[in-house]
């Protein structure tokens, strides 16, 4: 469990901090109930998360691979953000220069009222025209199989980052301003391992931030950053305010 003494260096320098850059991922979702989708979780009528989320597979059956969506929206559509989602909202509004950099797909942080942040890996609440490219919110649960574009009746599909596709561009750009001008990055829920996010501790210390990390157990990233907090985000991040 975190440390009284390391959660007191911690909220000093966020209080004293004029830039925040937060970055979420499983972890703080898991707290609402939201499964990972991955490893055991992520088995779905014997498919897994990489088997499905790729552009190839939904070449190969859209159907199939929005099925697997759906179920997992009508999951999502039962959760609530919890304190941690909260919080982090709050240091948001006492901020002067903040920025959310989120991993995850739920929109929770934007449920909890987050304004300034980046979805990098999409938003399983939008969708996006494979003929005409228009982005749209849509919050249907169930979803209509096959979804088609209000625009052009082209072909829906999630406005999800899959495996074997980039991130996008726009994104990058704005969480690499946000991480090179905080005074304070905030890693919370995230093990780490998947790149770009599993590099950006490092961009944000070597411009000299201050770097923390709040996680269930240590990372790969525990050596690099100033403070490793253990513990659940729901429990640590709203004692940061």
């Amino acid at each position: 469990m975190a440390r009284s003494s390391d959660l007191g260096i911690l909220i000093e320098k966020l209080a004293a901090a004029r830039a925040v850059t937060v970055l979420t991922g499983a972890g703080i979702s898991a707290d609402s109930g939201v499964p990972t989708f991955r490893g055991a979780d992520g088995l779905w009528r014997n498919f897994r998360a990489e088997d499905l989320a790729t552009p190839e597979a939904f070449e190969r059956d859209p159907r199939l691979v929005w099925e697997w969506y759906n179920w997992r929206r009508e999951l999502i559509a039962a959760t609530r953000p919890n304190p941690a989602h909260s919080a982090v909202v709050e240091l948001e509004q006492r901020s002067e220069e903040f920025w959310l950099i989120t991993q995850n797909v739920d929109g929770l942080h934007r449920t909890a009222g987050s304004r300034k942040l980046s979805e990098i890996h999409g938003n399983i609440w939008m969708v996006r025209c494979t003929d005409c490219g228009s982005v749209e919110e849509n919050h249907e649960v169930p979803i209509a199989l096959l979804p088609v574009c209000s625009r052009c009746k082209g072909l829906l599909r999630p406005h999800i980052v899959w495996f074997g596709e980039s991130l996008f561009p726009e994104d990058l750009s704005r969480c690499a301003t946000a991480l090179r001008t905080c005074d304070v990055l905030l890693v919370i829920g995230t093990s780490g391992v998947v790149y770009p996010a599993a590099g950006f501790a490092s961009m944000a210390k070597e411009s000299g931030a201050f770097v923390a990390e709040i996680n269930l157990e240590p990372t790969p990233q525990s050596g690099l950053v100033d403070l490793s907090l253990q513990g659940r985000a729901k429990d640590l991040v709203p004692l940061l305010l």
